[in-house]
């Protein structure tokens, strides 16, 4: 999955507004435009589809943190020159204040069954002998998973 694909989920599943994405990158500590906010936005076959650069969406991802449950006294957020699934998803668990039975269940919802197991290989430090990237399968599934929950919420 593309930094586009994944900000156009988050934003479809949270029903976020232009003014409310350019914040999230404000939180995260970068100002961004209208304009650059509704090119990353766009499908990638569009003539002003513009690629979000890794930096920028760590940026937009740590807002979300921010956002999601407030700023952490002492520490700046880190933001990675590159991005990989396990970080996004590290992220979003973060933002969410998600545990693992939260995410399982998450993924239940998209019909995707996975263990325990299979789960925390994928939040392990790279260097460990069980870490497991993350595919795109997982990330999808799971933004899919939110996004069903998020719609019941709003039930």
């Amino acid at each position: 999955m593309t930094n586009n694909d994944i900000l156009r989920r988050i934003r479809f599943t949270y029903d976020f507004n232009d003014a409310q994405m350019i914040e999230l990158f404000k939180l995260g500590g970068e100002t961004v435009t209208r304009p650059e906010v509704s090119n990353w936005l766009k499908k990638d076959d569009d003539e002003y589809y513009k690629s979000l650069p890794d930096s920028t969406f760590s940026v937009f991802l740590n807002g979300f943190i921010i956002k999601k449950r407030g700023v952490q006294e002492g520490r700046d957020p880190v933001v990675e020159s590159v991005l990989d699934n396990n970080i996004v998803f590290r992220k979003l668990k973060i933002a969410l204040s998600l545990t693992d039975d939260g995410i399982l269940e998450l993924f239940d919802k998209a019909e995707l069954r996975i263990s325990k197991t299979e789960l925390s290989a994928l939040f392990r430090n790279p260097a460990h002998k069980h870490y497991r990237p993350c595919k795109d399968q997982f990330l999808r599934n799971f933004l899919i998973g939110l996004q069903f929950q998020e719609q019941k919420n709003r039930e």
